[in-house]
């Protein structure tokens, strides 16, 4: 992950968000001022600007502008001990993704940090681009990233592609990590919308109240903490798409008020008094059964069927292993970039492991597979041994509890000693080792260790206090 850039001139401010963020996982550079952060911002690629809104010589807002102007996308939250209506309108009217008052919970801060890592939207083109000059670049960037010479996905993307230029609904139906998103972004930016919003919100992420307000916004002074007027998704979605992932997770009650948006193709604020109109393609994804779930009562069925007009599905990886040899080399190409490395060859003995292993992860375990072995690789080629795969292929490499890899003898004794995992050591002793070696090999990055280890932040940091408790002392550079 891009670090998160935070701009203030306080000392003791900068240090405490990063401090917060830091212990949540997420890695942080700082910068005193405006100057400063634009040049870094300049020079490296960010996930997140967080910045203040009163500084010296250059304002927050001030900066704000520069970097909507060179990247439209990249979210900005404005914070500022001044707060007040006019200067929080003049943030949001110029792209600010959300403002904080101080002095704030760093509870409601690290929230709104989630959501603007969280949530994407892809925004209007400026107005002086011409119409299809967009389009054709971000549709030929979609379909870059669907690697696939299956016959079956090869179908779906034209099928995909047919239904595009309709206002139907889609619902894309099939098990994680497939590419639903992908596939979302692909109908997108196939249809008469593409230059347009494209704004995704996971309805898993959030509790039922606070998800109604993101979908639909609020007005001030509704709820306790609303300070100022909320755009919901539905809003900023106006004359493009939404894409609602998880939407098997919705609440019931709030299922209803989905299905009269569907039908009267308007939403009401929380606290609001008059509908607003909105004109939005939705297209909704889950990893669920939903029929079984209508039929449990754990789904209403009019939405279901409102939602179900274009059914789709992605066929999991196992089904289309004849695209594992062009999704590594994808893959492969990919985290050398990102991680300034060679970019090694898969040996045949290695791609015959992935060819032999179930994938419940799909497409998105096979990339950490690939990302984890480049790394554990010697640069030149990937051997099977740098795979750290489970040789029964059926349990996944994304659940909490790290297990290590089973091998036979030989190859433990070969591949493994010189990580210091050897026969006889103990699980747990074994994972530490693991563990460890993830961390020097990522210069103590957390959140890129615990990407490749594929568990979570949390269960790495966990594992960490867990033998910190029981005397063990290590050190592994700079937390991130």
């Amino acid at each position: 992950m891009h670090p998160i850039l935070i701009v203030d001139d306080e000392v003791e401010m900068r240090i405490a968000m990063s401090e917060t963020l830091k212990h949540c996982g997420y890695p942080v550079e700082l910068s005193h001022n405006a100057i400063d952060a634009l040049k870094k911002f300049k020079e490296n690629e960010y996930a997140l600007v967080i910045t203040d809104m009163t500084m010296p010589k250059r304002s927050g807002l001030e900066l704000l502008k520069d970097i909507k102007a060179l990247d439209p996308s990249k979210p900005v939250i404005m914070v500022t001990a001044y707060g007040t209506i006019e200067t929080a309108v003049e943030a949001m009217k110029h792209g600010s993704f959300d403002y904080i008052v101080k002095p704030f919970n760093f509870d409601t801060f690290t929230f709104v940090v989630e959501r603007a890592l969280t949530f994407k939207e892809t925004p209007t083109p400026a107005p002086h681009k011409s119409p299809d000059s967009p389009k054709k670049s971000e549709s030929s960037e979609i379909e870059r990233e669907i690697v696939t010479q299956n016959a079956k996905m090869r179908e779906l993307l034209s099928v995909g592609g047919n239904v595009a230029k309709s206002k139907a609904t889609v619902l894309i139906q099939s098990e994680s990590g497939t590419g639903k998103e992908l596939l979302a972004r692909y109908i997108h930016h196939q249809s008469e919308r593409a230059n347009r919003p494209f704004v995704a919100i996971n309805c898993a992420a959030l509790p039922d109240t606070l998800l109604e307000s993101e979908l639909f916004g609020y007005k001030k002074g509704s709820f306790t903490g609303a300070t100022q007027d909320h755009r919901g998704k539905f809003e900023q979605a106006h004359g493009g798409s939404i894409l609602l992932d998880e939407i098997s997770e919705m609440a019931l009650p709030l299922q209803a008020k989905l299905l009269r948006v569907l039908q009267e193709h308007e939403i009401d604020k929380v606290g609001g008094k008059e509908p607003i109109s909105v004109d939005v393609r939705v297209i909704a994804t889950t990893n669920k059964n939903m029929m079984q779930m209508v039929e449990k009562g754990e789904f209403r069925e009019d939405l279901y069927f409102r939602l179900n007009v274009i059914p789709l599905s992605l066929p999991p990886l196992r089904d289309r292993k004849d695209d594992i040899p062009i999704l590594v080399d994808h893959f492969l190409a990919k985290h050398a970039e990102l991680n300034n490395r060679s970019c090694p060859r898969m040996t045949q003995e290695a791609l015959a492991v992935l060819n032999n292993y179930n994938w419940r992860g799909n497409v998105r375990e096979l990339e950490n597979v690939v990302e984890r072995a480049l790394l554990l690789s010697n640069g030149e080629e990937v051997q099977p041994q740098n795979l750290l795969m489970h040789s029964s292929g059926t349990t996944s490499l994304n659940e909490p509890s790290i297990t290590p890899p089973i091998q036979t003898i030989e190859d433990t004794a070969n591949s493994n000693s010189s990580m210091g995992i050897e026969v006889g050591m103990s699980m747990k002793e074994a994972e530490k080792k693991l563990i460890f070696e993830t961390l020097k090999e990522t210069n103590g990055n957390r959140t890129h260790a615990a990407k490749i280890l594929g568990i979570s932040i949390r269960t790495l940091r966990n594992k960490l206090n867990e033998y910190r408790l029981e005397g063990e002392s290590f050190e592994f550079g700079a937390e991130n």
